[in-house]
């Protein structure tokens, strides 16, 4: 219930956000053709944004060889009493993963090649273990809308940009808000992105009774991406708080709008978590 409530206000937010663009680029007409957009989108986001979002990394189905995560999604999934989620396989070097989907009985766990190819067995339980934490606690809706209308709203605000400033004739205005809109859909993607990592952190360490697998996990991804962050699809960049860990490399200001918590307070959560733990399987 409480990220049903979530995924209302974040819809709420983005819709008022596209009714103040459209306001300021036609005026009362611009708002209700804003208002339709926001709608349709809104409408989309719900029903097809786990889809978008996995077509546009081209994710496939697992060959033979690619059985040890299916597997494994499975058996962590009935351990944790979640109905058993699609898999899907993203043909890309740069180790990841994500959840995503409306609800637990049409979820999708999506891992990259590259994941497959540098964690161990332990290692690919605990991150597999974070993603189905984020199913069974309603993360992904949240995720794939925020995804979904994020987008929406950056390319809106470049249109409003484009098409709006010169029957405006202020573009000092038009480019301030080219600016702000981004920034408000990152804003909103930060702030329900780092708790929910957090959360899912703790799960995936409760259920594999191994929190220091996952920071294992981490420091290698984390690793990895800073050496070679995974090249972005157009648009891209507003799915970054999707994956475990974001796979763009973020300079300047732009790190400062990161969706995800640091590697180190990450760590220093899940060492925390496994002194609770003496019995873990270690």
């Amino acid at each position: 219930m409480k990220n049903i409530f979530k995924t209302f206000l974040l819809l709420l937010g983005m819709t008022l956000l596209f009714l103040w663009i459209g306001n300021r680029v036609g005026g009362t007409n611009g708002m209700m053709v804003a208002l339709l957009v926001a709608v349709v989108f809104n409408f989309g986001s719900y029903w097809f944004s786990d889809k978008i979002v996995l077509a546009m990394y081209r994710a496939r189905d697992p060959k033979p060889r690619e059985q040890r995560v299916v597997a494994l999604v499975g058996g962590l999934a009935e351990q944790a009493g979640l109905p058993v989620p699609a898999v899907k396989i993203i043909d890309e070097s740069v180790p990841n993963a994500f959840a995503t989907g409306r609800n637990p009985h049409h979820a999708v766990v999506a891992v990259t090649t590259g994941i497959l190819a540098i964690l161990n067995e332990r290692e690919l339980a605990a991150v597999l273990a974070h993603e189905l934490t984020h199913v069974r606690n309603r993360d992904i809706l949240i995720g794939a809308v925020a995804a979904t209308m994020a987008g929406a709203i950056v390319m809106l605000a470049r249109l409003a940009f484009f098409f709006g400033g010169s029957r405006d004739r202020n573009l000092f205005s038009m480019l301030i808000m080219l600016i702000l809109a981004p920034v408000a859909a990152m804003l909103i993607q930060m702030a329900i992105s780092r708790s929910r990592e957090y959360a899912a952190d703790r799960g995936a360490g409760l259920l594999t009774r191994r929190p220091a697998d996952l920071v294992s996990a981490l420091e290698k991804l984390h690793a990895v991406v800073k050496r070679q962050p995974m090249p972005a699809p157009a648009g891209a960049d507003v799915t970054a708080h999707l994956f475990i860990v974001n796979p763009f490399t973020l300079r300047g200001l732009a790190s400062l709008f990161s969706t995800h918590p640091s590697l180190e307070q990450r760590a220093e959560r899940l060492l925390a978590l496994e002194q609770e733990m003496p019995s873990a399987g270690r």
